[in-house]
């Protein structure tokens, strides 16, 4: 379905605006200042209240589980956190339906077939993982991702490739 613009003429599609908008709206959110781009190289600095307020409100929406072990991994980087935090994350953008698969399942559940989790909905849960765990993931990297499992074996060797 195409707009007509002030001029009378038709203008892109609603979809192709809609996508430009939110592409737009997502670079913006994660251009990275000054303090932002030395943690993500790797820099570690103290975990103040404000970090921890800052990244409770960005969980918000996700159970209180996922909030505490976010704040924990990132006062202590301990990975034993790494599976409550990536669950919680699909938990967060699967459809309600495909929560009691994920919740039922072990890391096998099968991220299109099983959770009906599609290419935006996976690029919403890279760039929150990407903020919350402090890490950068590239478009590249997800194409090998096909099951829970896949995501977390990843974001674990992530995590241990940036700390070595």
């Amino acid at each position: 379905m195409a707009v007509a613009n002030n001029s009378g003429a038709h203008a892109e599609p609603i979809g192709v605006a809609a996508v430009n908008d939110y592409t737009r709206k997502m670079m913006q959110k994660t251009e990275l200042g000054p303090d932002q781009q030395s943690r993500r190289r790797g820099a570690k600095r103290k975990f103040t209240a404000e970090d921890d307020a800052q990244l409770r409100d960005a969980l918000k929406r996700c159970s209180p589980s996922t909030r505490d072990a976010a704040c924990a991994f990132r006062r202590t980087g301990s990975p034993e956190q790494l599976p409550a935090i990536i669950h919680g994350l699909i938990e967060h953008y699967v459809a309600r339906g495909a929560r009691a698969k994920l919740s039922r399942s072990d890391d096998g559940a099968r991220l299109v077939e099983d959770l009906a989790i599609d290419s935006l909905t996976m690029l919403e849960i890279v760039f929150m993982a990407e903020d919350v765990l402090q890490i950068s993931i590239d478009n590249d990297e997800l194409r090998p991702f096909r099951t829970v499992g896949d995501v977390k074996k990843f974001i674990a060797s992530k995590l241990t490739r940036s700390s070595a």
